[in-house]
């Protein structure tokens, strides 16, 4: 089929457009100030907000489109800048870590399921975990050693987004399953 995945561009790594390419997809790469409206253009079945560097706050025009996305219910997938863009355009909050995360073994905690994963990270800016509580969204994942944020999920719409790269390589491989969970949960797959 012809799948549409619009990829939100912050300065996205070539493995997240890889890893939409292996499943099917077509992908439309925009730059980071395009509107919701424009994306809406392209008729996706879903919209992934990549990864990036720097301050998510000053992503102004990515955290309001990001805003409308989720209220039109575009299935949406943040990865690493991604999760913060969301938490932001949620009216959640981030903060910049005194140490960053930046190594092939970070371990997250699923907190629906107790099982850990072994993670790629490189960030410096994490999702403030009290500033959840007045939003929509539930943390999902948290980082087993300073137990800061690392995956948060929508309570009602089909947006979630990771603080890692599941598809960083070199790396482990433990997440990839997060695309295809999000493929499902999109409808795609």
């Amino acid at each position: 089929g012809n799948k549409v995945a619009v990829l939100i561009d912050c300065g996205v790594k070539f493995s997240i457009v890889r890893s939409l390419l292996k499943r099917g997809f077509n992908v439309v790469r925009v730059p980071y100030n395009f509107s919701a409206k424009e994306i809406l253009e392209y008729n996706p079945n879903c919209v992934m907000i990549s990864n990036g560097p720097g301050d998510p706050k000053k992503c102004v025009k990515t955290i309001e489109c990001v805003r409308e996305l989720v209220e039109e219910e575009v299935p949406l997938m943040g990865v690493c800048l991604g999760i913060q863009i969301l938490a932001l355009a949620m009216c959640g909050d981030t903060y910049k870590l005194k140490y960053g995360h930046r190594s092939q073994n970070q371990p997250v905690l699923n907190l629906e399921t107790g099982r850990c994963y072994i993670t790629t990270q490189n960030h410096g800016y994490a999702v403030n975990l009290d500033s959840l509580e007045e939003t929509n969204l539930d943390a999902w994942f948290i980082n087993a050693n300073d137990k800061t944020v690392e995956g948060i999920k929508h309570k009602n719409k089909p947006a979630s987004a990771f603080q890692w790269h599941p598809e960083a390589a070199p790396g482990p491989y433990d997440t990839e399953f997060l695309f295809d969970e999000f493929l499902k949960l999109a409808g795609c797959v």
